[in-house]
């Protein structure tokens, strides 16, 4: 049976004339989306979509199942608003506690679709620069719900994220620039580095990556916000680590996995005994938060070319 995601998606695509964006719209990769088209499509047994040069049109069968996608689509919000009424998740208050990087790469899609599915309730959102200042707001009551690297000790409810990858990024005109596949730190060991105030979170797992490589980073300067460390590893003042979901589409600059990989756990967790809204929450943020954005897979430079023997 078709799923009502296949549903949206093939609603939105006829909507839109075209994968790449319905693909925006949804916040899906495109592969995704085209996969998911063709499991319809195998499903209803012939093509829904003709993929023309310039644009997408629904085929005969297409245009007679659309309405009837449209009608499931429409049937399941109205269920959802129904039992959402009834356990009170209509309306109220959500206060939301995050680290600044999970607001800058991982939380604008999901929250934007819990939005549009909860629009009756107001999100407040609290941002802290190191995990555990925000295990300490949780604690403290500050927050309902909490995103960030998973707390060693939690005793409330927590659901994991996965492993949030790190990469190296540097200036496009590096001399690395030719170098393909991923990148041990200790090459990297005679650069000052572009670093991260002492109390900010990346900074520990920074000087954690390169020890375990052998060396102390240098520091060419530290940035006090998460944002502006890509940006000014981008211009040319040092190599940094950040994580992969801060790094923008049609960012300017050279990425570089690291070798061994490195990466921290994240999770979404609350306190014990939550209301439904939060528990609704913490759900939906587990549910829509990819780990490594499509655009950044994509870029990252492929294994095949020796790795030098000395530091570049």
């Amino acid at each position: 049976m078709p799923t009502l995601r296949q549903l949206e998606y093939l609603v939105t695509v006829a909507e839109f004339g075209s994968f790449t964006r319905a693909a925006a719209e949804l916040h899906v990769s495109q592969p995704t989306l085209s996969s998911q088209i063709a499991v319809l499509e195998r499903e209803v047994g012939g093509s829904l979509l003709d993929r023309l040069p310039r644009t997408v049109r629904l085929t005969p069968a297409g245009r007679a199942l659309i309405p009837h996608a449209r009608a499931a689509l429409t049937e399941a919000r109205r269920t959802l608003t129904a039992a959402r009424q009834t356990v009170g998740l209509e309306g109220g208050e959500l206060d939301v506690a995050a680290v600044h990087s999970a607001t800058l790469g991982l939380l604008p899609a999901p929250l934007r679709r819990w939005r549009q599915t909860h629009p009756g309730v107001q999100l407040g959102l609290h941002e802290y620069r190191h995990g555990d200042e925000l295990t300490t707001a949780m604690r403290n009551g500050e927050a309902d719900v909490a995103i960030g690297p998973t707390p060693d000790d939690w005793s409330g409810d927590l659901l994991s994220l996965g492993d949030e990858e790190l990469l190296i990024v540097l200036a496009s005109d590096d001399p690395l620039a030719g170098w393909q596949g991923p990148l041990e730190l200790n090459f990297l060991a005679d650069r000052a580095w572009v670093h991260f105030a002492p109390e900010h979170g990346l900074a520990e797992l920074l000087d954690k990556a390169c020890a375990e490589a052998g060396f102390s980073p240098k520091v060419a300067l530290r940035a006090e916000q998460t944002a502006s460390a890509p940006l000014l590893a981008a211009a040319g003042l040092g190599p940094t680590l950040v994580p992969a979901s801060i790094i923008s589409v049609g960012f300017d600059g050279l990425i570089f996995e690291t070798s061994p990989p490195t990466r921290r756990p994240l999770a979404v967790y609350h306190r014990l005994n939550a209301d439904p809204l939060t528990v609704e929450f913490s759900r939906s943020i587990a549910a829509e938060v990819e780990l490594m954005p499509p655009h950044i897979a994509m870029r990252l430079r492929p294994s095949g070319r020796t790795r030098p023997t000395t530091s570049p």
